[in-house]
C-alpha cells in the first residue's frame, strides 16, 4: 500500500467513470497494471480501476464522484492500495425515481458492467468505455441509455446497497441486477431486497486511527481547549448550565480553510472528554436522492444518541446546507439536528472552509449558535507540525524544518501532510537499494515543486519559476520602490508598528506593453517567497448581477487563505474602470465597489498585497488610488540601451553566440523596442541560424541583422510620451 494525496483530475475523460490515475512509478512501485482495481482508504472505503496518469509520484487523480465516496477533499490522504475483485452473482442498487421507473435491469446490468463496486458507494450510469471487459457492447449500452431517460443519463447517480459476495465487486453478464425495492418485470432476475446498510460512520468503517494527542494540535491549543470546556460543561456539568439559566446543549461551527485541520481536532477533543464520535461527509449524502439523504441523517443520529455522550460530526456542511438554492431536504436536515442538539448526552459540530456559503437557518440561535476559527499556520507553526510529521520518519540530520517551513507559505496541515508523503515517494526512488533510507533536505525541497496549497490549486495561480529581483536586470529604482511597497508590508510588520503607521496596501504598476511588469511581479513574489492569485481584469465580469462581487470576494478570501500572498490583478483597468462611464448595465461600478470594500472593508487585509497591472492609468477609478488602497504608483520606463543590453544577455543566456557578437551595440541601437521586442529578437535569431542549418551551433551577427528585419520595435512614441507626462503629474 502507499498514501497519496487526493487531487480532483482534470480530464473530461475520467469524469465519474470510477478510474483513479497515478504516475507510471507508482503503479510499477504497487506491481499494478492499467486497469487493475485498488482499493482506496479515506474516511471511508471504496474501490476503482486504477490507470496511468501525468500528475506527480505523490498524487493521486479521483473524480468528483469517487471524492465523495471516499468522503475527503482535495489535498487529503488516500491509502491505495491492490485488491482482487470477485464477480458479482447479485447486485443491488437503489436510485431517483426516474431511474428505477425507466431503466429495465437488463440496461442497468449493461451500464454497471465492468466498473468496480462497493457498498455505499454512488456510481453513475455512465458506461465504462475506457477498457470494457470482453463482449461489452458500448454503443447500444449507451443507446439504450439513452433511449430510457433521455438526456440526464449521463448525470444520473445510483448507491450500491448491496452486493453477493461482500467486497469489491465487478459486474459481469451472468450477474443478477436490480432495485433494492424489488425490480420490475424484466428478461433478468433482480437479486432479492435485502435491508439497506447502516450509515458508514467513522467506526462502521475500516479501524479508525487513533486521534491526535491533543499535545500535537500545533497551533490550535487555544480552539481545543475552548471546544474541550464546550463538552465538558454539556456532557458532565449540564446542571450547573441549567443553574446558571442556559440550555445544556451544545452545537458548534468549526471553521476554517481546507486541510487546516478541524477534523482532527473534533477527533481528539472527543477523545480527550470520553465521547463517542459518529462522523458523516455531507458532500457524499448531498449526492443520495432527497430520501436517502434524510435516512442517513437519521441513522447518524440515532447512533450517535445511542452511544452517549456522542459527538454528532457533519464535515463540509456547507455541500449539504448551501446558501444558495438550498434543496428542499435541508428543511428536513434541519428540523432533524434542531431536536438532536435537545437530547441530553448529544453534542454537533458541524465543519466548513466557507461558512459564509452556510444556509442561514444552520446558524440560528436554536441550532448552531458558536463558532470556533481555525486560522491559516504561520512559519512558527507549520514548523512545529513539520516537526510533528516527521517525528517518527527517518531523517537525515542536515535537514533544516525552519528552511522548510519559510518556503511553505499558505501550507496548511494536510499540505505539509502531502509534502511529507511526496518527500518519502522522492526518497525512496532515490534510494531504492539503499538499507536505511532517510527523507533529507534535497527531497523535502524537491517535493515542493509539485506539492501546492490546497488553496492555491486553481488555474489562477501565478507560478514564479524561481525568479527574484536579482534576476531583473536594471531597473533599480522600480526594484526598489516595489519593495518597499509590497514586501517591507510582509517582512517588518514591527517596524510600521513601531512607528505607528499603516503599511500600504497595494501598488500599481504602469507603463507600456511589453515592458515587463508581469515579469517583475513574478520576481517579486520570488523574492518574497509569496503565492501569487493572478487574475486579469475581464475574467471577474459576469453579466449575473451579484456574481462579479461574488469573484471578488472569493479571490481575496482564497488570498487570505494562502497569505502571506499577492492578489495580481493584470489589466486592471479593464476590472475597475472611472465609474458611471461605462455601458455594461453598472457591472463595473459594482465590482469597482467590492474591490474598494475588500481593501479597506471592516475586515483588514493580513499578510495580502494588492499588485495591479495597466497600460492605461488614466481609465482606472480614481477612488482606487486613493492612499489606503493602490497608493503607491511606480512607473516601469521603456529600457534605455543598458537595460536593453541587460535583457539582451539574460535572455541569450543559454543560447551560444559567435564571437562577433556585441550586445551593447545591438542594443543601442534599439530605440522603441521593449523588453519583450529584445527577447523576440533573439529568438528569431536563433530561427534564422535554424534556417540556415539545422545543425547550427551558435547565433552570428549576421543572424541578429536578419532578425532586426522581422522583428520590428512596438512602442508607439505617443502613448510613451502619455505614460511620461502621467507620471510626472503623480510625481509632481
Amino acid at each position: 500500500m502507499i498514501a497519496l494525496t487526493a487531487r480532483l483530475s482534470p480530464s473530461a475523460l475520467d469524469t465519474r467513470r470510477g478510474v483513479v490515475r497515478m504516475h507510471p512509478e507508482v503503479l510499477d512501485a504497487l506491481g499494478l497494471r492499467a486497469w487493475d482495481a485498488v482499493k482506496l482508504t479515506g474516511a471511508r472505503v471504496s474501490a476503482a480501476l486504477a490507470a496511468a496518469g501525468d500528475g506527480p509520484p505523490g498524487v493521486v487523480l479521483l473524480d468528483d464522484v469517487t471524492l465523495s465516496n471516499l468522503g475527503v477533499t482535495e489535498g487529503s490522504e488516500v491509502v491505495v492500495t491492490p485488491v482482487e475483485v470477485a464477480a458479482a452473482r447479485t447486485v443491488t442498487v437503489s436510485g431517483s425515481r426516474l431511474a428505477t421507473t425507466s431503466l429495465t435491469p437488463e440496461t442497468l446490468r449493461l451500464a454497471l458492467t465492468g466498473k468496480v463496486l462497493t457498498v455505499g458507494d454512488a456510481v453513475s450510469l455512465l458506461p465504462q468505455d475506457l477498457a470494457p471487459p470482453p463482449g461489452a457492447d458500448v454503443p447500444t449500452t449507451r443507446r439504450k441509455l439513452s433511449n430510457a431517460i433521455g438526456t440526464t443519463w449521463t448525470s444520473e447517480l445510483l448507491t450500491i446497497t448491496a452486493t453477493d459476495p461482500t467486497g469489491p465487486v465487478a459486474v459481469q453478464p451472468s450477474s443478477l441486477v436490480g432495485w433494492r425495492d424489488g425490480a420490475r418485470t424484466g428478461d433478468v432476475a433482480p437479486a432479492p431486497a435485502p435491508a439497506a446498510p447502516a450509515p458508514r460512520t467513522a467506526a462502521a468503517a475500516e479501524p479508525a486511527r487513533p486521534p491526535v494527542p491533543l499535545a500535537d494540535l500545533v497551533g490550535q491549543r487555544e480552539q481545543a481547549k475552548r471546544l474541550s470546556e464546550w463538552l465538558e460543561l454539556t456532557f458532565q456539568r449540564p446542571d450547573l448550565l441549567t443553574l446558571l439559566g442556559a440550555q445544556p446543549r451544545l452545537a458548534a461551527l468549526l471553521s476554517g480553510p481546507e486541510g487546516v485541520g478541524k477534523t482532527t481536532l473534533v477527533r481528539s477533543v472527543a477523545q480527550g472528554a470520553g465521547a463517542h464520535v459518529v462522523e458523516l461527509a455531507a458532500p457524499s449524502v448531498a449526492v443520495l436522492e432527497a430520501g436517502a439523504t434524510a435516512r442517513r441523517i437519521a441513522d447518524a443520529i440515532g447512533e450517535a444518541t445511542a452511544r452517549q455522550p456522542a459527538v454528532l460530526l457533519l464535515t463540509d456542511v456547507d455541500a449539504l446546507l448551501p446558501a444558495t438554492t438550498p434543496p428542499p431536504v435541508a428543511t428536513v436536515v434541519l428540523d432533524a439536528l434542531s431536536a438532536a442538539v435537545r437530547t441530553p448526552g448529544f453534542a454537533l459540530v458541524v465543519t466548513s472552509a466557507h461558512p459564509e456559503s452556510l444556509d442561514p437557518r444552520l446558524r440560528v440561535p436554536e441550532l448552531v449558535d458558536r463558532e470556533l476559527v481555525l486560522p491559516l499556520p504561520d512559519g512558527e507553526t507549520r514548523c512545529g507540525l513539520l516537526r510533528v510529521l516527521l517525528r517518527d520518519v527517518p531523517v537525515e540530520s542536515g535537514v533544516d524544518l525552519g528552511a522548510i517551513a519559510d518556503r511553505t507559505p499558505g501550507f496548511v496541515a494536510a499540505d505539509l501532510v502531502a509534502l511529507r508523503r511526496e518527500a518519502a515517494v522522492r526518497s525512496a526512488l532515490r534510494q531504492r537499494d539503499a538499507d536505511a533510507p532517510h527523507v533529507g533536505q534535497e527531497d523535502l525541497l524537491a517535493a515542493l515543486e509539485t506539492v501546492r496549497p490546497i488553496s492555491m490549486s486553481t488555474s489562477d495561480t501565478l507560478q514564479t519559476g524561481g525568479l527574484t529581483l536579482d534576476d531583473v536586470g536594471d531597473m533599480t529604482e522600480v526594484k526598489q520602490a516595489l519593495t518597499e511597497a509590497a514586501l517591507w508590508p510582509l517582512q517588518y510588520p514591527d517596524s510600521f508598528a513601531r512607528l505607528g503607521v499603516a503599511p500600504p496596501r497595494g501598488v500599481l504598476l504602469y507603463g507600456p506593453p511589453g515592458g515587463g511588469k508581469t515579469f517583475l511581479v513574478r520576481a517579486l513574489a520570488g523574492s518574497g517567497k509569496l503565492n501569487v492569485l493572478s487574475v486579469k481584469g475581464a475574467e471577474l465580469m459576469d453579466k449575473f448581477v451579484g456574481e462579479s462581487e461574488r469573484a471578488v470576494r472569493e479571490l481575496f478570501r482564497r488570498a487570505a487563505e494562502a497569505a502571506p500572498a499577492m492578489i495580481f490583478l493584470d489589466e486592471i483597468d479593464a476590472l475597475a474602470p472611472r465609474r458611471g462611464q461605462s455601458s455594461d448595465s453598472g457591472v463595473g461600478d459594482r465590482v469597482v465597489a467590492a474591490l474598494l470594500t475588500e481593501l479597506d472593508g471592516v475586515e483588514p487585509l493580513r499578510d495580502v498585497v494588492v499588485v495591479g497591472a495597466t497600460n492605461r492609468p488614466e481609465l482606472i477609478d480614481p477612488a482606487l488610488l486613493r492612499p489606503g488602497r493602490l497608493e503607491r504608483l511606480v512607473y516601469v520606463p521603456p529600457p534605455d540601451a543598458p537595460a536593453r543590453a541587460a535583457i539582451l544577455r539574460a535572455t541569450s543566456r543559454n543560447t551560444p553566440l559567435a564571437g562577433d557578437v556585441d550586445l551593447d551595440a545591438v542594443a543601442a541601437d534599439l530605440d522603441g523596442y521593449s523588453a519583450a521586442d529584445c527577447a523576440a529578437l533573439i529568438r528569431e535569431a536563433a530561427l534564422t541560424a535554424m534556417r540556415e542549418s539545422l545543425e547550427a551551433a551558435e547565433v552570428t551577427a549576421a543572424h541578429l541583422t536578419a532578425a532586426r528585419r522581422t522583428v520590428r520595435p512596438s512602442l508607439d512614441p505617443a502613448q510613451l510620451a502619455s505614460l511620461a507626462a502621467y507620471a510626472e503629474s503623480r510625481s509632481s
